[in-house]
């Protein structure tokens, strides 16, 4: 089956006016749910949320941002349910009671729309693409689809499950939502809405049989916005100077945090350890410089911290499995974004050059 582009490429979210967001429903109706009827988004990059109504009071939306951040308004009810998959990227959420949550790729999200009616989600790696559920258990009682009705599917039972006042469930990646998310990504228009039916369904019924008490054991932690702001605070400071070596101990001394709190928040808001994050954002830099100027090799590598040439060479092979004359001279621009990175696509590689997250300039 042939995929097609169901999010914007980069190519076309650069086009967009920088500060923001297009909104679109596939098709229009008058099935809304409060999450959707009153949404209103600003962010500080570009974005685009597509919205897809599946069934009274449930719609799915995809969302792609280029962006550090977006900020969301929308009316806040305890009974919608908004479930979110990370695709791509990292995203994160201030929520109410001043906590935060982070996902990764596979990872998901669920909690009541009154817990992020006036929320700020923060996109640590400069790009995300997801997906967005929202359903009206009010509504499902009364329209809840043949399937689910057969199944037993007890929306109240998912109210007092998911929709706990205040609170956020945050699951790790794992195969079965990986097999009921991945197919959506990408389908050609025709079979959208059909696939768009059955996966709503398929994940409804898994939430309803899911063991929340054993799921929140493997459950993505929690920090406080507090701590969130503290490493992001870190994190500029580390991006602005690369050409620095500081160390996870010198960090904890000049920021008063301790090194386990430091390592572990840090992994919590950009998806990997101090040294590895920063070793790629080197080498991103690194491709930017090489594409984009005729400095020496020598001189690059000594401006972002590197000791020796060779060193550096050692890094970058590891990092874009080439050597950096051989980037230089083949370099394209959409050939930065399917540089892989430890198995995996490295999605902001190539967008980061039009727009950084805060603190990367």
């Amino acid at each position: 089956m042939k995929k097609e582009a169901l999010t914007l490429p980069e190519e076309a979210l650069r086009s967009l006016p920088a500060s923001s967001v297009i909104m679109e429903t596939h098709p229009a109706d008058g099935n809304g749910t409060p999450f959707y009827d009153h949404l209103k988004a600003a962010t500080d990059g570009r974005g685009k949320i597509s919205i897809y109504p599946v069934f009274p009071g449930i719609k799915l939306s995809f969302l792609v941002f280029q962006a550090g951040q977006a900020s969301f308004h929308h009316a806040a009810s305890p009974h919608v349910l908004e479930i979110s998959h990370c695709c791509r990227g990292r995203v994160g959420w201030d929520l109410k009671k001043g906590m935060s949550v982070y996902l990764g790729a596979g990872d998901l999200t669920l909690h009541s729309t009154d817990c992020c009616a006036d929320s700020v989600m923060r996109f640590p790696l400069g790009c995300y693409e997801g997906i967005t559920l929202s359903v009206d258990l009010n509504r499902l009682s009364g329209n809840c689809p043949d399937i689910l009705q057969e199944a037993g599917l007890d929306p109240e039972a998912l109210y007092e499950k998911f929709c706990v006042p205040g609170e956020s469930c945050a699951l790790p990646a794992c195969t079965e939502t990986e097999w009921i998310f991945a197919p959506l990504y990408g389908l050609p228009e025709r079979l959208r809405l059909p696939y768009f039916k059955l996966k709503v369904q398929e994940l409804l019924l898994y939430l309803d049989r899911l063991d929340l008490s054993a799921a929140r054991e493997k459950s993505i932690a929690r920090c406080s916005s507090s701590q969130t702001d503290l490493i992001r605070e870190i994190h500029d400071r580390l991006t602005r100077h690369p050409e620095q070596r500081f160390t996870i101990e010198e960090l904890s001394r000049e920021y008063l945090i301790n090194t386990s709190s430091l390592k572990s928040l840090f992994k919590a808001v950009y998806g990997q350890p101090i040294a590895a994050y920063m070793k790629e954002y080197r080498i991103r830099r690194a491709m930017e410089l090489l594409r984009q100027s005729d400095e020496p090799i020598a001189q690059i590598a000594a401006g972002l911290g590197y000791e020796s040439a060779g060193k550096f060479t050692r890094a970058f092979q590891d990092v874009a499995h080439v050597l950096p004359s051989e980037y230089r001279t083949g370099a394209r621009p959409e050939a930065a974004a399917h540089l892989s990175v430890s198995g995996k696509t490295l999605f902001h590689l190539s967008i980061r050059r039009d727009f950084q997250s805060p603190g990367e300039n």
